[in-house]
């Protein structure tokens, strides 16, 4: 049964991993077996995430690139693949929020919530699929959220653009499921993440989480690792277009 949970042998991609859920993830499938590369805009940052996790004895690297950056993607690919080995996962979690009444948003705020969150993710599986479908082998994870389905004020882009991926998601479960390569998605609730510090320093809205999510508390990053683990590897070979929510039941709450 272990073997089916076992990533011994596989490269994974995950973007944005340098802190919160993308750090944890890729931490995750390296305790799993894998190979990592963590990715992030800031090197020095990245750095001190692969000196980190290097030191647990885990195999990982960084390779820095910015995800709405085509011509950077492709060349961190090919690095990748010609260094490191072809990629087996790729993980597209790299995200950022605005959070303001629509009609106080800029377009051009609006604009880089979506290119991060859904531009980047469709600009990275682009570059990274023709070789999967070579191989005829591939998992895709893309993190999703709560707001995948709902909507919450303030976050109309970011809710917009993680409508997009669960979509998204489902859009690659369909095309590439001929080529052995499963889509899926991790939903997470409201977790403690430097993304959500903020909201968890607001006592209302503290209040809100706690009491809305059955659980009765934030979520911890470790604990997305389980589902993480399982959509990439041989146990979800036949599970691919689907969002599984990690979130204290707050979906089954509403």
């Amino acid at each position: 049964m272990s073997r089916l949970f076992s990533l011994e042998g596989k490269v994974a991609l995950v973007t944005g991993s340098s802190q919160g859920i993308g750090y944890a993830i890729a931490k995750g499938l390296a305790e799993a077996g894998a190979e990592i590369i963590l990715n992030g805009r800031k090197k020095e940052k990245l750095d001190e995430a692969v000196k980190t996790l290097s030191a647990e004895g885990l195999k990982v690297h960084g390779v820095a690139f910015d995800v709405i950056d085509e011509s950077a993607i492709r060349d961190a690919v090919a690095y990748i693949q010609n260094t490191i080995g072809p990629i087996d996962i790729l993980v597209n979690n790299a995200g950022i929020t605005v959070r303001k009444k629509v009609y106080d948003l800029s377009y051009d705020e609006w604009k880089s919530v979506m290119a991060v969150n859904l531009d980047g993710a469709f600009l990275v599986t682009r570059a990274v699929v023709p070789s999967m479908m070579e191989r005829r082998s591939g998992k895709i994870l893309n993190t999703c959220s709560l707001m995948s389905l709902m909507a919450r004020t303030d976050n109309t882009p970011y809710a917009s653009s993680k409508g997009g991926m669960a979509l998204f998601t489902k859009a690659l479960a369909v095309e590439l499921g001929a080529h052995n390569i499963q889509a899926n998605g991790i939903g997470p609730g409201y977790f403690n993440t430097p993304l959500t510090k903020v909201l968890q320093e607001n006592e209302t809205f503290d209040a809100w989480v706690k009491s809305s999510t059955p659980a009765s508390r934030w979520g911890e990053v470790e604990e997305l690792v389980g589902t993480a683990v399982y959509l990439t590897s041989e146990a979800s070979n036949f599970v691919t277009g689907q969002i599984v929510y990690v979130d204290g039941g707050f979906t089954s709450s509403l």
